[in-house]
């Protein structure tokens, strides 16, 4: 016996909502039809796919392989019933938005906000590694995400370029600086995103070059975070420069050993950026970029 369209689409919105009761929301139908459907998707194919914990549900290996062939199948669904309802206005949805630093997200969910208020907004703030993951897993519907991995199933599209700069608060020692190299930095509190980041691995690469270290070194989880442990007093941070809200009370100084330009991409699967819903997402920050 093959397995039926409903078992599929079941087990995709356990997987993208995070657990059987929020499926079952999404979907309007009971708790125990979503349990039913994945229970005899399991038995079809052999396996467990997902395993059932306290904080949710996670795929098993032979889960992620189902997964990816199962959200498709959703895809395929929304789009067709898009296409029967004539691409009607926007005026209900859920849309999960990833990204690896706060700006420019937040500016294209605001403007998308505005145009389609009554669509929902899931929004989450990772390290560049797990941003691409969740991306390449089919977790997210679309991704934020600084010099994305180029992949033959994926739509990118640039939305700004940007280069490495130093915060600090206008009272440090390096804030009168026009520009600072590694060599500044090496009797200054450095503050670095957490591992997995792109600036972990950019900063990494550029003392490794250098054969330098940076003795006075903090990592933190996000940016926000970051920014507030500048402004209070805790180092300096280096950040790509755009990424975050700048208070007035700090400064941001160019860093001379960082000249290359990275990119940031709004991405997305490519049979996903066909529904209209990511579409106006799109749409909505490359108005952004024109601005």
């Amino acid at each position: 016996m093959r397995p039926n369209h409903h078992q599929f689409i079941a087990f995709s919105y356990v997987v993208r909502e995070g657990s059987f009761s929020a499926a079952a929301r999404r979907l309007g139908v009971t708790q125990s039809t979503v349990t039913q459907h994945v229970s005899k998707l399991e038995e079809l194919v052999g396996s467990e796919l997902l395993l059932r914990g306290r904080d949710g549900v996670s795929l098993t290996p032979t889960g992620r392989d189902f997964f990816g062939l199962a959200d498709r199948l959703v895809t395929l669904d929304s789009e067709i019933g898009e296409r029967l309802r004539g691409y009607s206005s926007l005026n209900e949805g859920r849309l999960k938005v990833i990204a690896n630093a706060p700006q420019p997200a937040l500016q294209v969910i605001a403007t998308f906000n505005d145009r389609f208020p009554n669509v929902q907004i899931d929004f989450r703030l990772c390290d560049w590694t797990t941003a691409s993951q969740l991306i390449r897993d089919r977790v997210a519907d679309v991704g934020l995400i600084t010099d994305a991995p180029e992949r033959d199933d994926w739509d990118r599209v640039v939305l700004q370029k940007t280069r490495y700069v130093l915060y600090c608060r206008s009272d440090h020692a390096l804030a009168d600086r026009d520009s600072v190299g590694m060599e500044d930095l090496l009797n200054q509190t450095i503050i670095l995103p957490e591992q997995g980041s792109l600036t972990q691995r950019v900063v990494r690469q550029k003392l490794a070059e250098r054969e330098i270290e940076l003795p006075q070194l903090i990592t933190m989880t996000t940016f926000p975070v970051m920014c507030e442990a500048v402004r209070q007093g805790l180092g300096a941070a280096i950040f790509l420069k755009n990424s975050s809200h700048i208070y007035d009370d700090l400064v941001e100084i160019p860093l001379r050993d960082f000249q290359q330009e990275h990119q940031t991409w709004l991405v997305a699967p490519k049979d996903r950026a066909r529904l209209k819903l990511i579409n106006e997402f799109r749409n909505a920050a490359l108005a952004i970029t024109i601005q």
